[in-house]
């Protein structure tokens, strides 16, 4: 089994390479894979660490072509189903070289929303340390949604530590205050919640770093640390024992495109916990992986190496403790 878990829906992605067009407007796609939590798996795979994925596609095409990518990358497929029913989920998405990018749907009724429990029984967490969930596949529909809970269930008894990121999709769930109340139960079961911002003002109403740390510290009943993302400004963290500090972010001269830049920043906090380095050092990592996200087209193009990762700090002069 792999030290790295996660489950979400691929989404297979024709993704705009017309810098800031609307999607109306575009003539040029490019077919990529993508998926929050799929991002997240290849990332921790490229910095050297085992992870297994944990999905269903349909038995179209475009699930063939999903489940040939996540093989390439190395992630494992062996909770990866295969639905001969449903399609598999896919994507029109805009390239955008600020702020977030605008899609297009093809999601609800797809192979992954109709994941069944039963197969969270499958699964082997004998060397899993830690598992990544977010607010998107709980939104694809109940079944899924029973799946994911199920899937936290056994973790927790497991004594598996989770990492929590919102990624809220409003056009996945439909009804706000349903999407708002799920999510913040969910996060409430994770040893580390990661927050963007601007998720905190949707969630619990303020953008102030330090106040939503406080919201997800004291309702969470197992969260030990809160991560808030402020974007190039780097990190705001707050933990359980009431240390808090902000880890700035790191200088890019030239944005290409935003996607994949929060999911850079989790897996970087992930894979530098995995290799028992301290919070602030993992924050740091993070904030390193969304910066070098950002400088490339695509949802994990710009996921490093080992070594890439020591290039880039050695040229931005700091180094991991």
């Amino acid at each position: 089994m792999s030290e790295f878990l996660t489950i979400g829906e691929p989404v297979v992605t024709f993704a705009s390479t017309d810098p800031d067009a609307s999607l109306a407007d575009s003539t040029h796609y490019l077919k990529i894979l993508g998926g929050a939590e799929l991002n997240v798996a290849i990332g921790a795979k490229r910095l050297g660490h085992s992870a297994q994925y944990v999905s269903q596609v349909g038995t179209d095409p475009l699930g063939q072509y999903a489940k040939n990518v996540i093989i390439g990358h190395g992630v494992g497929i062996d909770y990866v189903k295969d639905d001969p029913e449903h399609w598999t989920g896919h994507q029109l998405k805009q390239m955008v070289t600020h702020g977030d990018p605008k899609t297009f749907n093809y999601r609800t009724g797809s192979a992954a929303s109709h994941l069944d429990k039963d197969v969270i029984d499958e699964i082997n967490l004998d060397d899993v340390k830690i598992a990544h969930l977010t607010g998107i596949f709980p939104a694809l529909s109940d079944e899924a949604q029973a799946s994911y809970r199920a899937l936290m269930d056994r973790l927790i008894n497991n004594k598996i530590k989770i990492t929590f990121d919102p990624n809220l999709r409003p056009g996945l769930w439909g009804d706000h205050d349903r999407m708002i109340k799920t999510i913040n139960e969910l996060a409430k079961s994770a040893d580390i919640v990661m927050p963007g911002v601007n998720e905190g003002k949707v969630l619990m109403g303020s953008d102030d770093p330090e106040q939503i740390a406080d919201f997800y510290l004291q309702n969470g009943e197992r969260t030990q640390a809160v991560l808030i993302k402020l974007g190039p400004a780097g990190a705001y963290v707050k933990t359980k024992n009431g240390d808090s500090y902000t880890v700035d972010g790191f200088k890019v001269d030239h944005v290409v495109d935003t996607v994949g830049a929060g999911d850079g920043f989790a897996l970087g906090v992930i894979t530098a916990l995995l290799e028992d380095k301290d919070l602030k050092s993992a924050v740091m990592r993070g904030n390193a992986v969304g910066a070098m996200q950002v400088q490339t087209p695509g949802d994990n193009d710009g996921y490093p190496t080992q070594d890439q990762l020591k290039d880039f700090y050695r040229k931005a002069n700091v180094s991991e403790s």
